[in-house]
């Protein structure tokens, strides 16, 4: 290789991220994760979507034995979009088996003496059968609004008939008020799940980081580019900024693409939100290049301590995942936000992401904590990826 008046390191990356692009592995890593995660966060989010809405589209189907003893509850359920069938009687059997059919959320049995003991303002007694292990199950909840409601205005009447006030049984009126914003109670669930986006920065680049140390040392090739007119430091920071920009590549792309199906769904149906501006997102994207800088580093620092391209890529596996624990160990403990989180590598990211789809205002010190940690930890990766590269033990694989 020649260098001319460029910079070296800016030469070995242009040398190595072509070399990449012509790498149909590198590429497809990059493509799979960079779609993978968006989509299957848009197809969750969508179900759970689907799930709610489908009863105000379909209706509720409730299969009610004995329906002409109570004309007017059946006429209040059809009220409430309930789609009643009425059955002849029924085994317990019978019933069962209907249920696992999954055609109705649940069955309602009238008790064969219910006229007479509703006229003698005794207990009617009704069966309601349904299949809690169904996904029909949140369209049964419905159906218990309606005969709770149907009760409390029976027992009403009643009182009133007596001249006695149905305020009677209500000696307390609890009035709730919920403070919190749809996009508070959205973050926890989206929060947790868009943790994941960052995850591929450590796999975008570990094709190229592994290839580009572990797999040219086995071909015998990086003794050849280190016969050439350059410092080590200089081989290193080209090697990293190669991969380190695939990882740049997929976490932007991935960002964004959640960013526009997030905003895309009606997330207002299942009562969530979805407030992160493409300002937010921008910056986002922006502190998380530290990130995907740091993955870069690691992977290039850890590869060159292996002696195949084979052990490299078994050591990698296992310890990319390390970045993921501190993520998971908050959620499992449930700790709050704190300063230090931001701190963390990849933690830094999740928390930040986090805390602005709760849609809260925020300073520039996560912002500057989030950028500094991966950026800090990106640069020691590097310096001793460079250090490593001056050894004739690892030149030499002995």
């Amino acid at each position: 290789m020649i260098f001319n008046k460029k910079p070296r390191f800016l030469i070995v990356f242009l040398k190595e991220f072509r070399e990449t692009l012509r790498d149909k592995r590198s590429l497809g890593l990059l493509a799979l994760f960079t779609l993978m995660y968006p989509v299957m966060l848009g197809y969750i989010l969508n179900q759970q979507i689907e799930r709610a809405t489908r009863p105000e589209r379909e209706g509720i189907a409730l299969s009610v034995i004995g329906a002409d003893k109570a004309p007017t509850l059946m006429a209040r359920l059809k009220h409430k979009n309930v789609t009643v069938t009425s059955l002849p009687p029924q085994s317990d059997e019978q019933i069962e088996a209907l249920l696992r059919g999954r055609k109705v959320a649940a069955v309602l049995r009238l008790a064969d003496d219910f006229t007479v003991d509703y006229a003698a303002m005794r207990p009617a007694k009704m069966e309601l059968w349904y299949n809690s292990a169904s996904d029909l199950d949140a369209r049964r909840r419905d159906i218990d609004e309606v005969l709770q409601a149907y009760s409390t205005n029976i027992a009403g009447a009643r009182l009133l008939a007596h001249g006695v006030s149905p305020a009677t049984m209500t000696p307390i009126k609890l009035q709730r008020y919920d403070t919190g914003s749809n996009a508070a109670r959205s973050a926890g669930l989206i929060g947790s799940i868009l943790g994941f986006l960052f995850f591929p920065a450590f796999i975008c680049c570990l094709s190229a980081a592994v290839d580009s140390t572990a797999g040219e040392r086995e071909r015998r090739s990086l003794e050849v580019l280190m016969s050439q007119p350059a410092h080590a430091w200089e081989l290193i920071v080209g090697k990293w900024l190669a991969a380190g920009s695939l990882s740049v590549i997929g976490i932007t792309v991935e960002l964004a693409l959640a960013h526009a199906i997030l905003s895309w769904l009606p997330l207002e149906e299942i009562g969530m939100s979805w407030r992160v501006t493409s300002s937010d997102l921008a910056l986002v994207c922006l502190v998380s290049v530290p990130l995907s800088l740091f993955a870069a580093g690691l992977q290039i620092a850890i590869a060159m301590n292996a002696k195949s391209f084979k052990e490299a890529q078994s050591m990698l596996s296992f310890i990319m995942l390390v970045p993921m624990i501190p993520g998971i160990a908050v959620s499992m403990l449930e700790l709050k936000t704190a300063t230090w989180m931001y701190l963390v590598p990849m933690l830094s990211n999740q928390t930040l992401l986090r805390e602005i789809a709760k849609g809260e205002s925020m300073g520039a010190l996560p912002f500057v904590l989030t950028f500094a940690s991966s950026a800090i930890a990106a640069l020691a990766a590097v310096a001793f990826a460079a250090w490593r590269m001056k050894s004739e033990r690892y030149v030499l694989a002995v």
